[in-house]
């Protein structure tokens, strides 16, 4: 799924390439059944709806809360893409959906003013489209319950100590991966942060000492912006919205990475996958040790 720098890498593209361009239709094959009488695109008449409210508006700007995509309007409206497990934004010329374009997994197109589209593949269809009043967006279902970004100016390390220390008993990973704790981080991004500082991944968060926690801190703004920097992780299926790849997936430490023997200096160990609560956690049994 991607997490935080795989979305600001999308917002960042949509801002580049399709600010100021206005939206002259929009055609969908989503339809799923469970969704009929639910606020998003898979239901026919909520699309209707939504097609009418976005022709003709301007994309103004685009932003991102927690792995949510917020392509914002003209009339007040944001649309708001969460792309899932598959899902990736592309821009570029998209009309026809067959087997001979680029991309076979093409379920929603925009058409926009310039004469090219606005695309999202979705290879397993779990993506969600929405339309939300801008103004009611942060009381929106889907931002309401919400943590803190971890990248804002003002989320120090105390603010970071003090959201970890609501789930004091929790397992470090799961605890990271929470978003009603901290937005945007999920498995890979806690996997790499939890071998950086040399910390087991069924930690409970009340054991770990003050200075991890520090370290923690750093290591998370650090790999996140890093990630970033270079285009977010493509192992899977995400790509950026010019469909490139992002080169993450080549700096993994830990996601990914079992079998393999540990990166870090001096370790011997071999790094590990394991389950929790149904998703993987990768570390090194050496140096990772639980207290």
């Amino acid at each position: 799924m991607p997490e935080l720098p795989e979305v600001q890498t999308t917002v960042n593209g949509l801002n580049r390439y399709v600010r100021g361009l206005v939206i002259k239709d929009v055609w969908t094959d989503y339809y799923s059944e469970f969704h009929v009488g639910k606020p998003n695109i898979k239901d026919k008449k909520f699309f209707r709806k939504f097609r009418v409210a976005v022709i003709g508006k301007k994309i103004l700007s685009a932003s991102r809360r927690g792995k949510n995509v917020l392509i914002h309007l003209s009339g007040e409206q944001t649309i708001l893409v969460h792309m899932k497990l598959t899902g990736s934004l592309l821009y570029g010329t998209y009309k026809k959906i067959s087997n001979e374009n680029k991309n076979k997994f093409i379920h929603v197109i925009f058409n926009l003013s310039n004469g090219k589209d606005l695309a999202l593949s979705d290879l397993r269809k779990f993506a969600k489209v929405t339309l939300v009043d801008t103004d009611k967006l942060e009381k929106s279902p889907d931002l309401k319950n919400l943590g803190p970004e971890p990248l804002a100016p003002d989320f120090t390390w105390e603010k970071f100590k003090e959201r970890l220390f609501k789930k004091p008993n929790g397992k470090i990973k799961r605890v990271l991966m929470d978003q009603t704790i901290i937005a945007g981080i999920g498995n890979i991004y806690s996997d790499e942060i939890l071998w950086h500082i040399s910390v087991h991944p069924l930690q409970k968060v009340e054991k770990i000492p003050p200075a991890k926690i520090k370290k923690m801190y750093g290591a998370m703004r650090k790999i996140l912006r890093y990630s970033i920097k270079i285009g977010g992780d493509s192992e899977s299926d995400y790509r950026n919205i010019l469909g490139q790849r992002g080169r993450f997936q080549n700096k993994t430490r830990a996601y990914g990475r079992e079998g393999e023997h540990c990166s870090k200096p001096n370790c011997r160990g071999i790094i590990k996958r394991i389950k929790i609560a149904s998703r993987s956690a990768h570390f090194c049994p050496v140096h990772q040790k639980k207290y």
